[in-house]
């Protein structure tokens, strides 16, 4: 089961998503497909900052929402949160607040991360994370 990030759900809606992206994306169950109520603020945030927010967002309700689950930042997700939070600060290892909350609910629910920005996710103890762009 997978959890979408922000960079690759707005690949989905780029005017050309590179093709063996989206016949992966396709090979994978909808029921496996996941993303987050973070990811969907970066998106939402993103649109309005464009110079054509309409276009964007009714690309999103279109193509996006209607095709995968959005997951929330619940209280099980705030306690994987906390502990990994105060773990990564220990060791001296710094995430932005947006992705470290997408890796608590990837923890929380035993989800893939599927990212670009590998990099960043990777500092996490026990994280699955895949690059598909």
């Amino acid at each position: 089961m997978y959890l979408f990030d922000t960079d690759t759900i707005s690949h989905i809606i780029k005017r050309n998503p590179s093709l063996p992206f989206i016949k992966k994306l396709a090979s994978i169950s909808p029921e496996d497909q996941f993303t987050t109520t973070i990811t969907v603020g970066e998106l939402v945030y993103g649109a309005y900052r464009s110079n054509r927010p309409d276009y964007f967002l009714e690309k999103l309700d279109r193509q996006v929402w209607p095709n995968i689950q959005t997951l929330t930042f619940d209280e099980g997700s705030a306690r994987v949160y906390g502990k990994m939070r105060a773990e990564l600060e220990k060791k001296g290892i710094s995430l932005s607040e947006p992705d470290i909350r997408i890796a608590s609910i990837a923890l929380h629910n035993n989800l893939t991360i599927v990212t670009g920005n590998v990099r960043h996710f990777s500092k996490v103890p026990m994280l699955k994370v895949e690059n598909w762009l």
